[in-house]
């Protein structure tokens, strides 16, 4: 080999072991508040499975207002939503970057000023939508008071304000994340009134296809998958749980046996998609994701339970796996995903007694957050074996973000990033 080419492999190889490095430095992206899939888990993220207030805590900082939006993060930027309060009853609606490394907040956005039209649960804010990002732009969506697009650096892109007032069952309050799919950003707006899922153009904010629903408040946040070379996107419904063609907006299939203004979002591996709800009743079904038109009592339908299903947190989906939390409380069911078979039903975590936020899996364990703020760390695994129990010294609403060696929590007053 001659001098010149032996320096040039050398070069190369350098690159990519820089590039390796700065991979193993940060990890994979969690762009979404259900990560990379949709199913709550990262692939290649290891955060630790211990800390307190005073150990393990990398950085803290205040979030000012109030959102149960959870932390999305990419490369070196944590993007969160919040509604700050002003004098005069009414809030910012603001989108605010923070520094990876420091906690520094990097920017601040006011994406717009307004008074709520109606009230919220006293459990709920008025920025409950968590953001998403592709590392290009991050969008927001607060309801009723509109969808905002911005670079990673802060700069406004696009906006768009003319969404309904949206009416909830019983004040409630809105809380449909958005979801970035190919070229499109998908919103549902399921309410008491006209009710829909819609796709925008992500890069210029403009309706590519909107599909009407004849659905009454809920929460989802939308799934997509792969079944048979199509792109689904699946949504629950206290009337069906539905299929949509990603490109055209069209229904594919549907199935009922929902529940009561259901809010967990559907999970889904390998052509089969599981979803459920636990208000008023209890559902959960395996679904072939191939189906057409009502598939309630077809082959389609691969097994359901009725009781004990999950309610406001959404089930994880992992090693084969599905966890999920009984309603709002923290007891734990896991079930064999291909035959809906228990390895262990309602099990009573130490320290979780009520859940919002959804089990996240990383790094060959599974992580349990309480409102109270307790995460409890168990092995992913098919018996219940609790490796460690830890708190953040604040209440916790929000889905835990796994990446690289991190883990960000963000709680009732603040943004944690956990790190050895």
């Amino acid at each position: 080999m001659k001098k010149q080419d032996a320096n040039f492999v050398s070069f190369v190889t350098l690159l990519v072991f820089i590039g390796l490095c700065g991979q193993r430095a940060y990890g994979k992206n969690w762009g979404h508040w259900r990560g990379d899939g949709g199913n709550s888990v990262s692939t290649d993220a290891k955060p630790p499975t211990t800390w307190s207030p005073t150990e393990n805590i990398k950085w803290k900082v205040q979030v000012p207002g109030r959102g149960s939006g959870s932390p999305v993060i990419w490369d070196d930027r944590v993007f969160v939503t919040s509604a700050v309060p002003t004098s005069d009853s009414a809030f910012e609606f603001v989108v605010i970057c923070f520094d990876r490394k420091t906690g520094q907040q990097e920017w601040k956005q006011v994406a717009i000023i307004g008074k709520p039209h109606e009230g919220t649960h006293s459990t709920n804010g008025f920025a409950s939508a968590s953001p998403c990002t592709d590392g290009e732009h991050v969008y927001a969506h607060f309801g009723s008071r509109g969808l905002f697009c911005y670079t990673v650096k802060g700069e406004l892109v696009w906006s768009r304000t003319d969404f309904p007032k949206m009416t909830m069952r019983g004040t409630f309050g809105e809380g449909s994340s958005p979801t970035i799919a190919a070229e499109f950003l998908l919103i549902p707006c399921d309410h008491e009134g006209e009710s829909s899922l819609s796709a925008f153009d992500k890069r210029t904010g403009k309706t590519v296809w909107e599909t009407k629903r004849d659905e009454p408040s809920c929460w989802a946040t939308p799934f997509v998958m792969e079944a048979n070379g199509i792109s689904q996107v699946v949504m629950n419904g206290q009337n069906f749980a539905r299929s949509y063609d990603l490109q055209s907006g069209k229904e594919i299939w549907r199935c009922g046996g929902q529940t009561q203004r259901p809010v967990a979002c559907a999970v889904g591996a390998d052509g089969i998609v599981y979803v459920g709800s636990g208000f008023r009743g209890a559902f959960l079904g395996a679904f072939r994701a191939d189906g057409r038109g009502d598939i309630e009592s077809g082959e389609a339908v691969l097994w359901s339970v009725d009781r004990d299903t999950p309610d406001i947190a959404s089930p994880l989906l992992s090693q084969g796996r599905l966890y999920f939390h009984k309603g709002k409380t923290g007891l734990l069911t896991c079930l064999d995903a291909a035959t809906g078979k228990p390895h262990y039903t309602t099990s009573r975590i130490p320290g979780i007694k009520s859940t919002y936020a959804s089990p996240i899996a990383a790094g060959g364990h599974v992580y349990l957050t309480g409102r109270a703020g307790t995460t409890v760390v168990l092995k992913d695994s098919n018996v219940l074996d609790i490796v460690s129990t830890n708190s953040v010294g604040e209440p916790v609403d929000t889905t835990p973000a796994p990446v690289g060696k991190e883990l960000f929590i963000r709680g009732q007053n603040h943004l944690f990033c956990i790190s050895e």
